[in-house]
């Protein structure tokens, strides 16, 4: 029996399990399971014992103990977030839905206390930077795990402001800031020294001709007008175009990447050989862009969750993400899209966590989504 094609009665209860399992986190007996069903006929607790035992030859529970309790695996867990995510599914069978199920099936938006909670995480947040780094704090928060936000590099970056300063002989920080309110600074290493004067007037050439330009387009306009106006603008014009060459416009310094929230996976996790290569995997930073990346689809809408993160490492195998989209700058500068998501342990609240990552998600169109 696989568990796409588990019974109306095996789906009830093994629902009544999770949820159960969710709430005290600990192995589920057949007579707790027995109480939520006392009134159904049917339902006795024998026949609670001989479902549980299917669903246990079905992969779905496991016995971690010599205990009689039971706990879901990820694949019961999978089987429950799909129910969970297409409203409905679950209460399309003849038997009516038990109240773990009617709790989850009609709870299709936060309560006005968690709502208020995260609106009040985020008054004053007005950069990209700002919202990034309070979402991963919020869901770090929310969710008792990890809470991650990464701002992709990808797609047309917009000049906003740019400025230099001189470090030292032949090195110069130059400071982009785009109109999507990403900060992009990189050292460079010049082939001739430039005086405080010069970089000065370089900056304020960039900032008046070229404010709202994608900075690809900057750096191939400024080669051509190199060209067109070398003998009225030699001087000028030539120091702009090595700060140019030498990467002054360049944006792809990488994902911006925020983490919050390692000390609950550390104080979550009591097997310390699994917990060691957990974080040897989270703690990359290339490493968890990269998973938000591979899970995290950019052109889908929807929140995704994936229970079981053993792809990325076999120590994350009972770990959850849920994660999001956000748009982190105006469609018309040419967006820049992010991703807002946790990582947690797989007993959490699924629904609530979903619609909290989702509605953090949707702040950003507010925050930062439609800068002018």
């Amino acid at each position: 029996m696989s568990e796409a094609r588990i019974s109306s009665r095996e789906r009830l209860v093994l629902t009544a399990i999770i949820e159960l399992y969710i709430a005290t986190g600990e192995p589920v007996a057949s007579q707790a399971v027995a109480r939520i069903f006392a009134d159904r006929e049917g339902m006795s607790s024998a026949t609670i014992r001989n479902v549980m035992a299917s669903l246990a030859d079905a992969r779905l529970l496991e016995q971690p103990h010599t205990s009689a309790g039971r706990v879901p695996t990820a694949a019961a867990f999978r089987y429950y977030v799909e129910q969970i995510t297409q409203t409905g599914r679950m209460a399309a069978g003849s038997v009516a839905a038990s109240e773990p199920e009617r709790n989850a099936l009609n709870s299709n938006s936060l309560s006005a206390e968690r709502r208020e909670q995260i609106e009040d995480s985020f008054v004053g947040v007005a950069s990209t930077n700002e919202y990034l780094q309070r979402t991963s704090q919020m869901l770090a928060l929310l969710s008792g795990g990890l809470g991650v936000a990464l701002a992709s590099t990808t797609g047309t970056q917009v000049l906003e402001h740019i400025h230099f300063s001189r470090l030292a002989v032949g090195r110069v920080l130059a400071v982009l800031v785009t109109q999507a309110g990403a900060v992009h600074d990189r050292v460079l290493a010049l082939d001739r020294e430039m005086a405080h004067v010069e970089l000065e007037t370089a900056a304020r050439y960039l900032n008046e001709n070229f404010r709202g330009w994608p900075v690809e387009r900057i750096r191939v306009e400024v080669t051509k007008r190199m060209e067109a106006e070398r003998e009225a603008y030699r001087a000028l014009l030539t120091g702009v175009e090595e700060l140019c060459r030498k990467g002054a416009l360049t944006s792809d310094s990488g994902p911006t990447l925020f983490v919050d929230g390692m000390a609950n996976l550390i104080a979550a996790e009591v097997d310390r050989e699994r917990l060691r290569q957990m974080l040897s995997a989270l703690e990359a930073k290339q490493r968890l862009v990269e998973l938000l990346t591979a899970y995290v689809d950019g052109r889908q809408q929807e929140v995704r969750v994936v229970v079981g993160l053993d792809t990325a490492s076999p120590a994350m195998q009972d770990l959850v993400l849920i994660g999001a989209q956000a748009r982190l700058g105006d469609a018309s500068l040419g967006s820049v899209w992010g991703t807002v998501a946790l990582i947690a342990p797989t007993r959490i609240q699924y629904q609530e966590m979903i619609h909290a990552v989702r509605y953090i998600a949707q702040l950003s169109e507010r925050i930062v989504g439609t800068r002018e």
